[in-house]
């Protein structure tokens, strides 16, 4: 999906002194880091941490208001960068039609023509085992069938990048691993995934770094190694041993 090589590449992204405030509360303040053209980033953090937050601001969904987001193709508006990237929510975000028409519209926007848009659409189906539901309204399927249409959806677009939040909180073990197999699936493809999770051992299972955020700054960001075996912050300890009240 993505090819490192390529002149117009989004990656890196870097955030620089990045700051959020709502209702002259401050819930983001001084996040700073960079991410590589590869890799998988798990955020961490308590509720209330900013993890959503910050990732539907590197999205584009929501504007800072301070610091900078700023990627490797600098100037391009936030409509182009958008049709670059992709996300999926907690609780999928699926349109009243069946589950390939929710996939050829996305493709549609993006400016894909029909006929390519339906090979595409039809591929994304069968690779994450929706075809015999490709007629079914989308809003009918189970918990995990949102789940793997959005993620379906997500990969017929080619992302650079693929940011996802909590996607497993309200599945069942089996829907939980077949999006974490998908998440593995968009890595070697070569999709830069950024995911957060409360599951410290899905976290484990999939990070090769990890962000870790509370009250709104970033505290950590080293390898997933690190973190589990030698927090740096006494709040990433104590969020580790379950200790952290916030």
């Amino acid at each position: 999906m993505n090819d490192l090589s390529r002149p117009d590449a989004l990656l890196p992204l870097r955030v620089s002194a990045l700051g959020f405030r709502h209702r002259g509360q401050s819930l983001l303040d001084g996040v700073e880091f960079t991410l590589g053209p590869v890799g998988r980033t798990i955020l961490l953090g308590p509720n209330g941490a900013g993890k959503s937050l910050l990732m539907r601001l590197c999205h584009g969904l929501l504007t800072p208001t301070s610091g900078r987001i700023d990627w490797s193709l600098g100037g391009a508006s936030v409509a182009f960068l958008r049709r670059r990237q992709a996300m999926v929510f907690q609780r999928p975000v699926l349109l009243r039609r069946g589950a390939l028409a929710n996939v050829r519209h996305a493709l549609s926007l993006q400016g894909v023509g029909r006929a390519e848009g339906k090979r595409r659409a039809e591929d994304a189906l069968e690779r994450f085992g929706l075809s015999p539901l490709a007629r079914r309204p989308a809003r009918v399927l189970s918990g995990g069938e949102q789940q793997r249409l959005a993620l379906a959806r997500a990969w017929a677009l080619r992302p650079e990048i693929l940011f996802l939040d909590e996607p497993t909180s309200a599945l069942d073990p089996a829907a939980t691993k077949s999006v974490e197999d998908a998440v593995l699936d968009f890595h070697r493809a070569g999709t830069r995934v950024v995911m957060s999770t409360h599951d410290l051992g899905q976290a484990r299972r999939l990070a090769d770094d990890v962000l870790f955020l509370c009250g709104g700054r970033l505290l950590e960001q080293t390898p997933a190694t690190t973190f589990f075996e030698q927090p740096q912050s006494p709040e990433a300890a104590a969020f580790l041993r379950g200790d952290l009240v916030w």
